[in-house]
């Protein structure tokens, strides 16, 4: 089979209107935090609540954000959510994350954790935690929504529709540069 045929044989995704801005940010040259700039601006969250993880050898390491590529990564064997999601291949929402039983590791980090005069970062209120698949639905990261409050009450909840939307765009993502070069 030659390199062109696959081309025929690729499924093509046809984008809710509300989506299409993701087509601009699948290429070559861009970057994981302008990928993740787009889906915050989807999602109506603050890039900051988007995270990107790559699964490398057993271990769910940190696209973005920045600040939290070099702080450690997440075995797969681990309890972590985003491990579980990896694991079980399966799209899910916490509207109620702030009881789930989770390691809040991640969340106490600063991303500019050289100024500790600023308050502690907001916790997770609300999270969707979807796998990335490639066409042979092997699991080659996960991405993951958050809404961040000092409360529950103020952080909008996720809906189903919400979580179909990250499904399509984790679709896409599976073969995007941002997921792959880094």
């Amino acid at each position: 089979m030659t390199p062109n045929n696959d081309h025929a044989m690729m499924e093509e995704v046809v984008l809710p209107e509300h989506l299409l801005p993701l087509g601009s940010v699948l290429g070559e040259g861009v970057s994981p935090m302008d990928l993740c700039m787009v889906l915050a601006k989807i999602f109506r969250v603050q890039y900051t609540e988007v995270a990107l993880m790559r699964l490398d050898k057993g271990l769910l390491r940190f696209i973005f954000p920045e600040h939290l590529r070099t702080t450690g990564a997440i075995p797969i064997s681990s309890k972590a959510v985003a491990a579980h999601t990896a694991l079980s291949k399966k799209a899910e929402i916490f509207n109620n994350f702030a009881r789930v039983k989770h390691a809040s590791i991640f969340e106490t980090i600063k991303p500019g954790a050289a100024n500790s005069e600023e308050a502690p970062p907001a916790p997770i209120q609300k999270l969707m935690s979807v796998p990335i698949m490639d066409r042979a639905s092997n699991v080659v990261g996960v991405i993951q929504i958050s809404r961040k409050a000092l409360d529950a009450k103020f952080a909008q909840d996720f809906s189903r529709e919400d979580l179909h939307d990250l499904e399509l765009a984790a679709g896409l993502l599976a073969t995007a540069p941002a997921l792959l070069a880094n």
